[in-house]
């Protein structure tokens, strides 16, 4: 009886040991979360093909795998509100400011630039820098114009333009809101012949593409009020468990490192003749 009972222990013995020597290998599943990095972003980023590039360096340099969701700026943001992802990169300053502020975000850091620009069918009668003028003409004379209507970095950006020139859009029954992406919402103007409001990076990549038939033009364009300023910012692990933040902050220090910063400033230059974004990680903007 007594070795009966010694062999009963120890086969409990062995199973514990065994079960306890496996608990030390992650499951195939955590292995690849712990190495996938999530994100949010605006569309910009995407239709630009910018995360295209980078994506296969980022995993090259640091192992980690990038995988991103594209929505407008205010969407992406709560995202992070919400924990959905590891880390956010838009472009709305001051939403992103509120984002740290709120405490869902560790700190922003500002990654590159682009501009604003509006487009349209009269490329003959173009405004050069003056917005006023641009924005007044398409109000008053009750022209087509498409927003983003989205929330989007775009269209937080357009609105605060019509404000700041003292001008109702809402009041112009041509004014219309596509709810779409900055390609998509392209498009729809372009088939209208109406007026948007698009950054410059994802209007070189669109009026540059052979299967997209542009015929648009830009219309205004170098006012200092247009720049279109990105930042980077890792969701805080504090408020949410299961982040990432490790790969986070991996991204964060590579893609404001000197290298990569550079590779950014040549990203669209061979193709377009001229960058589509310009770095400036260090700065206050």
């Amino acid at each position: 009886m007594k070795k009966n009972l010694l062999a009963v222990l120890l086969i409990f013995v062995m199973i514990f040991t065994l079960a306890a020597c496996g608990g030390d290998e992650p499951a195939g599943d955590e292995v690849v979360t712990d190495t996938v990095l999530t994100m949010a972003t605006t569309t910009s980023t995407d239709n630009t093909g910018l995360l295209d590039y980078l994506q296969p360096l980022f995993l090259e340099d640091t192992g980690y795998e990038l995988q991103w969701t594209a929505v407008g700026t205010g969407e992406a943001l709560k995202m992070g509100e919400n924990g959905d992802v590891d880390i956010v990169l838009v472009h709305a300053k001051a939403s992103e400011e509120e984002f740290v502020a709120n405490g869902f975000g560790v700190e922003r850091f500002p990654v590159m630039y682009n501009d604003y620009i509006i487009v349209g069918p009269e490329a003959e009668n173009t405004y050069g820098d003056d917005l006023e003028a641009c924005l007044t003409k398409i109000n008053d004379e009750q022209l087509g114009f498409v927003s983003r209507g989205d929330d989007s970095g775009t269209h937080k950006a357009e609105l605060k333009l019509w404000t700041a020139f003292g001008l109702d859009q809402t009041a112009n029954p041509n004014y219309v809101e596509s709810g779409q992406g900055m390609g998509a919402t392209i498009t729809m103007a372009d088939e209208q012949q109406v007026y948007c409001m698009t950054d410059r990076g994802t209007w070189l990549s669109q009026k540059n593409n052979a299967d997209v038939d542009i015929e648009l033009e830009i219309v205004c364009q170098g006012a200092k009020n247009l720049l279109n300023q990105y930042g980077v910012i890792a969701v805080n692990p504090e408020k949410f468990e299961g982040l990432n933040n490790e790969a986070a902050n991996a991204f964060i220090e590579w893609i404001c490192s000197a290298d990569v910063q550079a590779k950014i400033a040549e990203f669209g230059v061979e193709e377009y003749g001229e960058p589509l974004f310009f770095p400036n990680a260090g700065t206050d903007n």
